[in-house]
C-alpha cells in the first residue's frame, strides 16, 4: 500500500504530496500523523530550504474523511482530531523557519482549504476552488480558518463564505487576496516549481525571521512590531547570507546564498 503522504526532495525543495486520491486526499488519522512527521523532518533537514504541499489526483484536500468519523471503530473523536491532527499541523506550518507553499491543484475544502490558507504562499490552478464546507454539515470552521481568512479577505466576506458554505473559484480567490496567484492548468506545476526553487535559493534565515515577524504582526502593537523588526534585522545582519548579499551587490554579481 502506498504512503498517504509522498515526499520527494529536489534542488533544496521538499515536495509533500497528500496521497489519498480516491477520497480527494481527505485526512484520516494515519495521513494527519504522517504529514506532521514529514513537516518535522523538513524542519530539521538543513538541505531543505522550501516546502511545497500539494495533492495527488484531482483534489488538493477535501478536509476530514467523514467515513472515519462515522465509523465507530475508526473514529478518533473530534477532540483528538483537532488537538492531535489539525491544530498541530497549523502550528508546524507557521513555526517552520522555511517558506511553505500550498500548490492547490483542485478542490480545497474544509480543513483542506484552511491548511492551504495557513501556508506562506498559495498558488492555485485555474480549475481549483476553495470551500468552507463546515456549515453544510453543522460544524464550525477549524484549522485556524477563523483566524486567517478574515485577515486575508476581510470580516464580511469571510463571515459569508463560512456561513453560506459557498464555493470560491480560484480566480475569485485571487481577486479577493485569498491566494498569491492563479496559473493555468498547463503552467501550474512549472510556476510552483519555479517559485519554490527561487525561494530555496534565497537567504533562508532571513525568510524564516520574516515569517516570524508576520506571525507576530497578527497581534502586536505598532511599537511591539517595531521593536521586533529591530531585533531581527540586527540578527539578519550577522548572517553569512547578508555578507554574501552585500558582497554580490558591490561586485555586481548574482549572490549565492547558503541559508546560513
Amino acid at each position: 500500500m502506498s504512503a498517504s503522504v509522498i515526499k520527494s526532495i529536489e534542488n533544496g525543495v521538499a515536495w509533500l504530496k497528500l496521497n489519498r486520491p480516491d477520497v480527494f486526499n481527505s485526512f484520516n488519522r494515519e495521513m494527519a500523523l504522517l504529514f506532521q512527521s514529514e513537516l518535522d523532518a523538513c524542519a530539521s533537514d538543513n538541505s531543505i530550504r522550501a516546502i511545497v504541499v500539494t495533492g495527488n489526483g484531482k483534489a488538493f484536500c477535501a478536509g476530514q474523511d467523514l467515513k472515519e468519523v462515522t465509523t465507530p471503530e475508526l473514529n478518533p473523536g473530534f477532540r483528538k482530531i483537532l488537538e492531535e491532527h489539525y491544530n498541530p499541523i497549523i502550528r508546524k506550518i507557521r513555526s517552520i523557519d522555511k517558506p511553505v507553499i500550498a500548490a492547490v491543484n483542485g478542490v480545497a475544502a474544509g480543513a483542506g482549504a484552511n491548511i492551504a490558507l495557513a501556508c506562506d504562499i498559495v498558488i492555485a490552478s485555474e480549475g481549483s476552488s476553495f470551500i468552507q464546507a463546515f456549515s453544510k454539515i453543522g460544524l464550525v470552521p477549524d484549522s485556524a480558518g477563523t483566524f486567517f481568512l478574515p485577515r486575508l479577505i476581510g470580516f464580511q466576506k469571510a463571515s459569508a463564505f463560512m456561513m453560506l458554505g459557498e464555493k470560491v473559484s480560484a480566480r475569485d480567490a485571487e481577486k479577493l487576496g485569498m491566494v498569491y496567484k492563479v496559473e493555468s492548468i498547463e503552467t501550474f506545476m512549472d510556476a510552483v516549481e519555479k517559485t519554490a526553487t527561487t525561494l530555496a535559493q534565497m537567504p533562508t534565515k532571513a525568510l524564516g525571521l520574516t515569517k516570524q515577524l508576520l506571525n507576530a504582526s497578527m497581534n502586536n502593537t505598532l511599537e511591539e512590531q517595531l521593536d521586533m523588526e529591530s531585533k531581527y534585522q540586527i540578527e539578519s545582519a550577522q548572517s553569512e547570507d547578508y555578507a554574501e548579499g552585500v558582497a554580490a551587490f558591490v561586485e555586481k554579481r548574482k549572490p549565492v546564498f547558503k541559508g546560513k
